[in-house]
């Protein structure tokens, strides 16, 4: 993979992956073996750009290389190694390569739709589009999921099975199939971003290509879809959370609360351009939970300091939207508020019954909230145990070392 000084070429090659893959689909009609081909493409791509210079025409580039890839792979007989050396041998001519055919401009929005196949799960859909529309490597989306490279291949590959066996195959997907899928669209760019925003991987707190790229892919839905409501609801939350992105960790990584945060170092543009997103879309009369979680986040954005949150209007807020969206997630998020606005002391019970919930029981959150209700309550014995309890149930070693420091703090 490129390293940090190629990080322009890694954004461009990102950019280029769902456009020249559907212009491969669309002249070779196998979205598998068409995939497989783009990515031998960027690969070849990241081993010469940086040497040789990025071409005139990227884009015709990778898909003269990415066809001669398919031509190669037609005769059955060939080693792999004759084959890389094709591929090679391809990305050093000289000769110009052709323009890519017209009409790429809807590319990576028709890809992302396809890849949101209702008969994919949501695991299995976000796989599917950071490989195909984003154009990460199998290896790197496998480590952002925590799974070894073999298995998320093998998520991969059932997915794009699943979608040839529901009948619906790689064709472009119509404007009414796009209208009944734009929902699992938006719940899949969600994901995408939550997964790089606290991931789960054993490492740093944050994946900044996996936000990077749910951002850029909201933005395109957002542009085809500008008077769609819960679209710039999520536009907007998503801007207004990643605008605290660089004061969530410290300069070795480490977590830093919203209570500790330096917020002179929220991104004012990206928060700017959400509350704009949510002031001309949010309606009192019809609100859907991305915006409602976007108004939440809007709120943060606004106070100049943690003190000065206002939390009787977020705790008003999280109502709604556990009306909208129950969950036990949301009826958690929603404890902060209550303990917030009312006391530490009113927030436990509730706290007490999510965890009995067996899908909250196995992850740390809940722990770590009953920790911190203990910890304002002076109980610090009980505070430590659930902050050390906490530590124990997360595989993200920025989580991890900061809970046990909260818990070494009241030893």
């Amino acid at each position: 993979m490129p390293g940090a000084s190629d990080e322009p070429i890694a954004r461009q090659l990102r950019e280029l992956a769902p456009r020249v893959l559907g212009a491969v689909v669309r002249r070779h009609r196998d979205f598998t073996v068409a995939e497989d081909a783009v990515q031998e493409a960027m690969l070849a791509a990241v081993t010469t750009w940086p040497g040789q210079g990025v071409p005139a025409n990227p884009g015709g580039w990778l898909f003269a290389v990415a066809c001669r890839r398919l031509a190669d792979a037609t005769d059955a007989d060939r080693a792999r190694a004759r084959r890389e050396a094709n591929v090679a041998a391809a990305a050093a001519t000289t000769s110009p390569p052709p323009e890519l055919p017209d009409g790429l401009v809807d590319e990576t929005l028709q890809m992302l739709f396809l890849c949101c196949h209702p008969a994919l799960t949501d695991a299995s859909a976000v796989a599917l589009v950071l490989r195909a529309v984003g154009g990460l490597t199998t290896a790197a989306i496998a480590r952002a999921f925590l799974v070894p490279e073999a298995t998320m291949a093998q998520r991969i590959s059932r997915a794009k099975a699943a979608i040839a066996d529901a009948g619906g195959g790689f064709s472009p997907v119509d404007a009414a199939e796009r209208l009944r899928r734009h929902d699992a669209v938006l719940q899949v760019l969600y994901l995408m971003f939550n997964e790089g925003h606290a991931q789960t991987a054993e490492a740093g707190l944050l994946d900044v290509d996996l936000c990077d790229e749910a951002i850029r892919l909201a933005r395109l839905v957002h542009a085809e879809v500008l008077d769609h409501a819960e679209t710039a609801g999520l536009l907007a939350l998503l801007l207004l959370t990643d605008a605290r992105r660089e004061a969530r960790t410290g300069p070795r990584g480490e977590l830093i609360a919203l209570d500790e945060q330096d917020r002179s170092r929220w991104n004012r543009a990206r928060i700017s351009e959400g509350q704009e997103l949510l002031e001309r879309t949010l309606q009192p009369d019809g609100v859907g939970p991305f915006q409602v979680q976007a108004a939440i986040a809007a709120l943060h954005a606004e106070a100049p300091t943690f003190a000065a949150t206002d939390w009787p209007q977020i705790l008003s807020l999280y109502d709604v939207l556990l009306q909208l969206q129950p969950s036990p997630v949301v009826a958690l998020n929603r404890v902060v508020a209550v303990a917030m606005v009312h006391g530490p002391a009113a927030a436990m019970p509730l706290v007490a019954e999510l965890a009995r919930d067996p899908g909250l029981a196995r992850g740390h959150r809940v722990l770590a909230v009953a920790a911190h209700l203990h910890e304002r309550l002076g109980d610090r014995a009980m505070a430590r145990d659930r902050y050390l309890a906490a530590a124990e149930r997360t595989d993200n070693l920025a989580e991890r070392t900061w809970l046990r420091a909260r818990a070494a703090r009241l030893a």
